[in-house]
Order: structure tokens, then C-alpha cells, then sequence
């Protein structure tokens, strides 16, 4: 959900005023949080300002007048920051579609690798801020570069600043960006996450690309089987049957169908659109997006490929935070998040961190426990234990997956297409036997008088 900000202002009890900002979902969950620093700290809430866009039109002193947008807590509040830049304020008035839509994935990888790209020349990161706004298309990812430049300058911790903009950026990115800002290898941790979103963007297009052919394939099966056996098997088998004409079984059982379908049609339609409905909404809840990630990979073919997809970023993630960050309990929590998977985050925040922390197993053993990792993982990760390295085990276990998945997935491929030729040929000998059994009917003359009566 997408996290606002909102200013709150209030009184100690020393009589003297009090301001903060804090971010939240919603209001009443900003009220809220509000309330537990107001009983932390003695003070007494007074108002609350949600952070919102203003439209604007002003006139400059060379007469031009200029239309834009600024995100702020109050239309009184921007107009007098524009009049302080010596402008003549003729419009200010609230945005009423604010929809905070997250930027395209393609631009969110590019901002991310120029950024790393820049740093790694040594240019100043607000210089680098300030250089990405104009090359962005997406509109929502500029806003976001201009808050966190604005931020920045206002001295807001980089953590937070980023952090505030996880609904856009994506939970691991703002976290990585975050810590980069803190770290003596920025440009290092720009690098890394920018390596991860395009190696994660590429296998979901390889998947996608490669999924196409063999979902036309079998939708225009699917639908050139249900004509055929809706439509012109039963119009044939109704001319046999106004011969008083015994139909074969097969031919029968389809004449059947199809007047099911004839008499029920809506219903059925209604129904498969519901449990269409049901399924996705299911599957955007928390519950069913776990059993769902429970199940996928440990489905034949693609299960396997997702897996250790899954274990490819965890480690990948976890060698970078490893040497960014130097706390392996954090570490372990925001590579499980990374991974993609929520049932096997939930496995090792469940299971692996607190045998670590509760129970002081070391880092394998905890790991093997959870039941997620693959016996490959498991030995490399005990491999980099034994030798005191474990960021570079971590490291070579993504760079291995990586490489498998890639040629996994053309012989995934591969399967698939095999699976989807076996269904047709199933479907067309169906086809042919019924076909064939309505050929074989020999209708007799007095079957051929009967036809009308």
C-alpha cells in the first residue's frame, strides 16, 4: 500500500510547540503513531497535514507564465515559497486524480544504473540527482527523484529519505539506495542493485517470451476444439438423429455436451468468470499469494527453475548486504524479502533467524531447517562457513544459478513446447475418432424417408 506523509504539530508541557513528520498508509494509522511519540514524549497532539499535490500557475518578472506542479503540506504553504523565489502567484489548487502510480520497471533500472554509472566518475550524488531528473520519462519517478533530492537537502537521513518511497521503488531498492548513502562503496551498492533488477527484469521477459507461443497455441486449441465439438459434430449427429439413427457412443456423449452447453451456457460462462475472479483476488491476498509461492516451485519444469531462481537473489543479496551492511541477522531478513518468494521468506524469518538468534545455531545449520534451500546451497554456504567466507560463497552461488537458470530455461522451454505438441495430437486423434465414427454411419433407405417426419 502506498505509504503519505503527513506533518503533525502539537504542545509539550513546557507550553512550547512541537513538529514532526511521520509516514503511514492511512490517517488514522498516522494518528495513531502519532500518539504513541505523543505519549513517549509528552506532548499533546493539535493538527495533522497530509502531504499532498498542489497545481500551481504563476508569473515570472519578465511577464511569462508558467504552469507546474509541488507536492506540499498546504496551498498556503507553497504560495509562499514561490513568492520567496520572487514570483507572482496567480493559481494555487489541489490535484484531485493524485494517483501515486509506480514507475515503469525499465526506467527504475535505468535510474538506478546511470546513478551507478555517474558515482562511479566521482560526481557529487546530489550533482547525480539533479543530472537524472531531465533524462526520467516517467513522470512518478522524477516526483521521486525531486523529494529525495529536497529531502536530502534538508538534512533527512538517506535511509528514511528512500525508505519513504518504497511504495515506488520496490522495498529492496529503497533499502539498498538507503544503505548506499551510509556506506564508503556507494557506487559499489548502486552497481550491485542495478545488476540485480536487470537480471531479475530479463528472466521474467525470457519467461514471458518464451511462455507466448505455447499459450496461443493452446487458447486457439482450446477454442477450435470447443467449436468442434459444440458446434459441427452436433449439427451433424442431428441429421442421424432425425433419421431415427442410432449414434456411436462417443458421438452420442458429444451430442449430449452439447446440448448442455446449449441449454446451460450462461451459467457456465458466469461460473468460469467467478472462479476467474476468485482465483486472482486469492491470489493477490497475503494468505494466497503464500500457498501459491508454496506450491510453484514444486510444480515439474518450472518448479525447479523458480527455485533456484529464488536462491539466486537470496545469495546475491545477501553478498552484497553482507559487506554493506556487516549484521547477519538484518542481512538474512532483507535477503529473504529480496527473494521473491514469500513462503520461503517465511521459512527463514520462521524458522533460520531465530534458531540463530534464540537458539545460537550457526548460519547452515539454520538454514538447512527452514527446508528451502537445495543441497547445493547448502553445501556451498557450509563450504564458505568452514573457510571464514561466506560472502564469497554467496556470491559464487549466485553467479552458478544464475548461469543454470539461463540454460535451464531454454530446456524448460523446450519441455513445454514437447507438452503442448502432445496435447494437440491428443485433441485431433479425439477428433478423428469422432470423425470417424460419424463417417461409418450407413443410413438405410428407410432411415433417409424418415428425415422430416
Amino acid at each position: 500500500m502506498a505509504v503519505k506523509e503527513y506533518k503533525f504539530n502539537g504542545i509539550n508541557q513546557n507550553g512550547q510547540p512541537v513538529q514532526g513528520t511521520v509516514f503511514a498508509s492511512s490517517k488514522r494509522k498516522a494518528q495513531n503513531k502519532i500518539q504513541q511519540l505523543a505519549d513517549k514524549h509528552q506532548f499533546r497532539p493539535q493538527s495533522l497535514q497530509r502531504r499532498r499535490t498542489y497545481l500551481y500557475k504563476v508569473r515570472h518578472p519578465n511577464g511569462q507564465e508558467v504552469k507546474g506542479e509541488q507536492k506540499a503540506y498546504s496551498a498556503e504553504e507553497l504560495e509562499r515559497a514561490l513568492e520567496k523565489m520572487g514570483l507572482e502567484v496567480i493559481k494555487v489548487e489541489k490535484k484531485l486524480l493524485d494517483f501515486q502510480r509506480k514507475p515503469p520497471k525499465g526506467d527504475m533500472i535505468m535510474f538506478v544504473r546511470l546513478a551507478a554509472n555517474l558515482l562511479r566518475e566521482k560526481l557529487p550524488f546530489d550533482e547525480v540527482l539533479n543530472l537524472l531528473v531531465n533524462d526520467v520519462s516517467s513522470k512518478s519517478l522524477r516526483q521521486v527523484i525531486r523529494d529525495l533530492n529536497a529531502d536530502l537537502k534538508g538534512g533527512m537521513d538517506a535511509q528514511q529519505a528512500f525508505l519513504k518511497h518504497q511504495h515506488k521503488l520496490g522495498k529492496f531498492t529503497a533499502y539498498m539506495l538507503g544503505i548506499a548513502s551510509k556506506s564508503g562503496n556507494m557506487a559499489e551498492i548502486y552497481e550491485a542493485t542495478a545488476r540485480f533488477l536487470e537480471r531479475k527484469d530479463e528472466f521474467r521477459r525470457a519467461v514471458r517470451q518464451s511462455m507466448i507461443t505455447p499459450l496461443i497455441t493452446t487458447l486457439v486449441l482450446i477454442a477450435a476444439f470447443v467449436w468442434f465439438i459444440w458446434y459441427i459434430i452436433p449439427e451433424t449427429a442431428r441429421l442421424f438423429v432425425g433419421m431415427n439413427i442410432e449414434l456411436p457412443p462417443m458421438t452420442a456423449a458429444t451430442l449430449e455436451m452439447a446440448d448442455w452447453l446449449d441449454a446451460n451456457w450462461w451459467w457456465a460462462t458466469l461460473i468460469l468468470v467467478v472462479l476467474t475472479g476468485l482465483i486472482i483476488f486469492v491470489s493477490q491476498t497475503q494468505k494466497g499469494k503464500f500457498y501459491i509461492h508454496k506450491y510453484m516451485i514444486r510444480i515439474p519444469l518450472l518448479g525447479e527453475l523458480f527455485h533456484k531462481l529464488h536462491i539466486e537473489i537470496f545469495s546475491r543479496v545477501f553478498a552484497i548486504l553482507y559487506s554493506g551492511a556487516g549484521e547477519n541477522i538484518g542481512v538474512i531478513k532483507i535477503a529473504a524479502e529480496a527473494c521473491g518468494n514469500s513462503y520461503m521468506e517465511h521459512r527463514i524469518k520462521t524458522i533460520t533467524v531465530p534458531m540463530m538468534v534464540a537458539q545460537g545455531a550457526d548460519l547452515v545449520r539454520s538454514m538447512e531447517a527452514s527446508g528451502v534451500f537445495t543441497h547445493m546451497a547448502l553445501a556451498r554456504y557450509r563450504s564458505g562457513a568452514e573457510t571464514g567466507n561466506v560472502q564469497n560463497s554467496a556470491q559464487q552461488m549466485a553467479d552458478y544459478y544464475e548461469r543454470e537458470t539461463e540454460l535451464k530455461l531454454k530446456s524448460v522451454v523446450e519441455g513445454i513446447q514437447t507438452f503442448v505438441a502432445i496435447i494437440i495430437t491428443i485433441a485431433i486423434c479425439i477428433l478423428t475418432v469422432l470423425s470417424s465414427e460419424i463417417a461409418l454411419v450407413q443410413p438405410s433407405a428407410t432411415n433417409m424417408m424418415n428425415v422430416g417426419r
